[in-house]
């Protein structure tokens, strides 16, 4: 069974010779054993032999065949390009040196491949044979023909393996998305066809397989006169991307100063300020390639170090792209080669955060309710994959139509993922558990803690231990429960809060689990209209003392008027 984390792929195959007697034309592809595809990956090739020398079939049996044994033969740090190249560069000295004799004299072929791991693809071309991604209804063609320019003279190669000494590869890497649908044909697919039908006939067959075999079926039917090939590879499922790829991807994005509304960047239109942090300033836009509005968070230059920055939005972007919860901000999808600067892209989130929301006062307590175990849930997905938040509390709360979701993930914690240096570890401080106040980098309990304050907040309206200055250390008492702040809060309730919020750690919830099951269970037992509570219930010493004064006072009166 192939595993969760793997890329997995469907692949199609066709090829017909035509009219013609011969099919010269030659495609594999190779999924390779499990070790095989996670230290390489998958391979795909098509190769036309060049029918004026002798030989073309054979020698675009043996490049695809040269590719395939070569490929998985050189060592995987040499990158999936570089892998392809040295196989392909001995075969084409060889084919090169024998298009010398008689029997294979001006032996060629074209050449298309394309090697497959984890979220990339790289492809290799030479000749006039083709690549293409079909994703969204939109085909783009991948590579470029090596022919002569001049319309009538736009069928002879002036590129391939064997055509010269030395072999001169297009190389192109592209980053992956799932529903990419891959295609490699020769020229027998795409002369006869063009761009338009093959877009169609890839929209119109559900299955790589059927759709080759469509590809073939209609090249023919439109008067194709050659050989005609296509492999076609389903981009079935992604595995999650890790911390080095999605760096690697923003290494090189310079930083730039925060555009201001009106301007426009990487066809992002900027429209208003959200908000104004510390380190960043989170914006609204509008995508002009997606037609939908955005938001952009652009980085201060120079409020952190550089380092530290490109740390902060390759978590946030890591997270958003592999945590799958409905009450997470999740990341708004920005094509390969688009983006120019340094910024991350999410949906626009309509609404208040929960920090201005009780800011005018406490919630009911079912709405309240409600907005806790969605805010949990949110922290138990994160935990869930090792994440830890480590900055959880209202102002990163957004409450929206459809509900909360917890935002600003980019100082989160990742397994096995370089951290923040000391004096960078974040947090704030009125949210802090006492063990970060000593050195602690924050893990599932610290989180566990700083939900626990927000939750006394929204429940309670005001602070466990007291309202935080930045830099200023609580003092961590055993503090009030929240009902007596709010009479109506569940003895239940009471008791979940005071445990996460426990200044012992081992006094906590064991895991973020442990409180949602707390209020799920909780938030299913009937609740009444909220009655009002007399001061027997809420606090008998006042009331008994209240008692005792009366008693007092009638007993006075009794022996002044006898």
């Amino acid at each position: 069974m192939q595993n969760w984390n793997e890329l997995v792929l469907a692949v199609g195959f066709a090829s017909d010779a035509g009219p013609r007697e011969r099919n010269e034309d030659f495609g594999a592809a190779y999924l390779g054993t499990a070790l095989e595809r996670a230290r390489h990956g998958a391979v795909a090739a098509v190769a036309d032999g060049v029918s004026e020398g002798r030989g073309g079939r054979q020698a675009a049996e043996l490049a695809v065949r040269a590719l395939i044994d070569g490929f998985y033969a050189v060592p995987e740090t040499l990158g999936a390009g570089r892998a392809m190249q040295v196989p392909l560069a001995a075969y084409n000295r060889w084919l090169h040196s024998q298009g010398r004799g008689e029997a294979m004299r001006g032996g060629a072929t074209t050449f298309t491949a394309m090697a497959l791991r984890g979220r990339r693809a790289d492809i290799v071309h030479v000749g006039d044979s083709r690549a293409w991604r079909f994703a969204g209804d939109r085909l783009v063609q991948l590579t470029s023909d090596h022919v002569r320019p001049e319309p009538d003279l736009n069928h002879v190669l002036i590129r391939a393996i064997g055509l010269e000494p030395e072999l001169r590869l297009d190389h192109l890497p592209i980053e992956l998305a799932e529903h990419d649908r891959l295609v490699l044909t020769t020229d027998g697919i795409h002369a006869p066809l063009g761009e338009r039908r093959i877009a169609a006939v890839l929209a119109a067959n559900g299955s790589a397989e059927a759709a080759a075999q469509a590809l073939v079926r209609e090249a023919l039917r439109a008067g194709g006169r050659d050989n005609a090939t296509a492999i076609v590879v389903d981009v079935v499922r992604l595995p999650p991307p890790d911390y080095d790829f999605v760096l690697a991807g923003i290494e090189d994005l310079p930083a730039v100063a925060v555009p201001r509304p009106g301007a426009t960047i990487d066809g992002f239109r900027i429209d208003r300020v959200i908000s104004e942090g510390r380190y960043a300033v989170l914006l609204a836009g509008w995508d002009g390639e997606a037609g939908e509005s955005v938001a952009l968070k652009f980085p201060r230059p120079g409020a952190l170090a550089d380092r530290a920055i490109r740390m902060a939005f390759a978590r946030e972007m890591l997270i958003a792209r592999r945590v799958d919860s409905p009450f997470l901000a999740a990341s708004h999808p920005v094509r390969p080669g688009r983006q120019t600067a340094l910024y991350g892209v999410q949906p626009l989130l309509e609404g208040d955060t929960l920090e201005t929301r009780l800011a005018q006062g406490t919630l009911p307590l079912a709405g309240a309710l409600d907005h806790a175990i969605q805010l949990t849930r949110a922290v138990a997905a994160l935990h869930r994959l090792e994440i830890v938040h480590r900055d959880i509390k209202p102002d990163n709360c957004i409450l929206t139509a459809q509900g909360l979701k917890l935002i600003d993930l980019g100082v989160a914690r990742l397994p096995r993922v370089e951290d923040f240096r000391g004096d960078e570890i974040p947090g704030t401080p009125g949210y802090m558990a006492p063990e970060q106040f000593a050195g602690h980098g924050g893990d599932a309990q610290t989180d566990i803690f700083a939900l626990g304050v927000t939750l006394y907040r929204l429940f309670a309206g005001t602070w466990p231990f007291g309202e935080q200055e930045a830099f200023q250390r609580p003092r961590f008492a055993r503090p009030l429960p929240p009902s007596r702040h709010r009479p109506d809060i569940p003895s239940w309730l009471d008791d979940a809060i005071l445990t996460a919020i426990a200044p012992r750690r081992e006094d906590r919830f064991d895991d973020a689990v442990g409180l949602l099951r707390r209020l799920e269970g909780g938030g299913a037992v009937p609740r009444g209209v909220p009655r009002h509570v007399p001061l027997a219930q809420r606090d008998p010493v006042r009331f008994w003392q209240a008692v005792s004064a009366v008693l007092a006072a009638a007993l006075v009166l009794a022996l002044v008027l006898r």
